[in-house]
């Protein structure tokens, strides 16, 4: 099985920014250690601060991925066309949090994203990943 884990604006700042909320473990080492503990699947990463190229991923992953993590970060709230993306493929999409968006600034509550996905998570810091993973391979079951 093959997964794309893609991260919207600001997540490349992991373990810097806000680290109350978001810890400090970079994104890159928790990424290693999931490749570790999914070492049956294919685990790919990538992480923008520009919405298209966002879609642009989405849009392949519909030809060279079983399923899509996302954490769209502040595109969550926003972001139409991201959503437009993931309602166009075929691909399942589990959008994922680290915090609980709704336990945040009320802006924060509405996910245009979670109407569309296969499911939605947060709220379980980064292992909110590990249980996007874990979801994508029960629904292939």
């Amino acid at each position: 099985m093959k997964i794309l884990i893609l991260n919207g604006p600001n997540l490349n700042l992991q373990g810097r920014r806000d680290t109350d909320i978001y810890g400090t473990m970079t994104f890159e080492a928790f990424f290693e250690q999931l490749q570790h503990d999914f070492a049956e699947v294919e685990l790919s990463y990538f992480q923008s601060n520009w919405e298209g190229e966002l879609i642009d991923r989405i849009h392949a992953a519909d030809h060279d991925f079983d399923g899509v993590v996302l954490n769209a970060g502040g595109y969550t709230h926003t972001s139409v066309a991201l959503r437009d993306a993931v309602a166009a493929v075929s691909v399942p999409v589990v959008e994922v949090h680290i915090s609980s968006i709704l336990a945040r600034e009320e802006f924060r509550h509405t996910s245009l994203l979670a109407a569309v996905a296969c499911g939605s998570i947060m709220g379980f810091g980064l292992d909110s990943y590990r249980l996007g993973i874990e979801a994508l391979l029960i629904k292939r079951a």
